[in-house]
């Protein structure tokens, strides 16, 4: 197993993308730490021994130093959270713009702070590295997508974050990449698309921006997180993965 021994940590576990990698990196046997902001995440891993579950609240900068130190040892962090705000830069309120920004990327900032000492402490005493994989997505610095000016900034700030931090410690144990999906059939995707006067014409304008014609599933996002939690890129670090079907073709 690809994941054996490792210790993994993953923000919106609850459900989505986060939930997809949760199961896929216990399935590999790491032991796994899997949070979210949802208490029903508790009952939801209940019975899946390498699965720990807990609340956390990622816009809570002390909530995230307190889950941190009660792990003695973390190799990978997967930070998932996020929202996604509808709308061109005219309808942005500055509320708004803070609320993204704090939870799409304040939460990345804080969390891999938190866990850096840890990370390092282990390659100075191990030679061990370790892994911090950051959500991004292909609405960002890679591509620009009508209404969704806020979402973007955010995404593309993410990009910069995880560049920043690869460069910092590449030499020093620590692996720094980001995702980059395009439409994933998600809760949170339903839900903004029941949000819609029409969901059924919002979900099929949403399927008729993806080239291959659907919709990823969580599931299939969830191996490229394994692989760059794992030991198969060493080597790689400082990039962000298009996981999009197509999209920035």
């Amino acid at each position: 197993m690809r994941l054996s021994g490792k210790v993994a940590l993953i923000t919106a576990a609850g459900q989505g993308i986060g939930e997809a990698v949760a199961r896929a990196f216990s399935a590999e046997g790491a032991t796994v730490y899997a949070t979210d902001v949802n208490p029903a995440i508790v009952k939801k891993f209940e019975g899946i021994d390498l699965i720990h579950a807990s609340v956390l609240d990622v816009l809570d900068k002390q909530a995230i130093q307190a889950q941190v130190s009660k792990i003695p040892e973390i190799d990978i962090v997967f930070n998932c959270a996020g929202f996604v705000h509808n709308g061109p830069v005219l309808d942005a309120t500055d509320e708004d713009w803070s609320f993204a920004f704090n939870l799409n990327v304040r939460s990345q900032f804080w969390m891999i702070q938190a866990v850096l000492p840890k990370m390092l402490s282990k390659f100075e005493k191990t030679g061990q590295s370790s892994s911090i994989i950051n959500m991004s997505s292909t609405c960002s610095s890679v591509k620009g997508v009508p209404n969704r000016f806020i979402y973007g900034s955010t995404k593309a700030a993410v990009i910069g974050l995880t560049k920043s931090v690869a460069a910092d410690y590449v030499s020093r144990g620590i692996r720094c990449n980001c995702i980059c999906p395009g439409t994933v059939d998600t809760p949170s995707l339903q839900v903004r698309i029941n949000s819609y006067d029409d969901p059924v014409k919002a979900r099929q304008d949403f399927i008729n921006r993806q080239p291959m014609g659907r919709l990823a599933q969580a599931k299939e996002i969830a191996p490229i997180v394994t692989f760059l939690a794992s030991d198969e890129s060493i080597f790689a670090t400082g990039n962000a993965y298009m996981v999009d079907g197509g999209q920035t073709i």
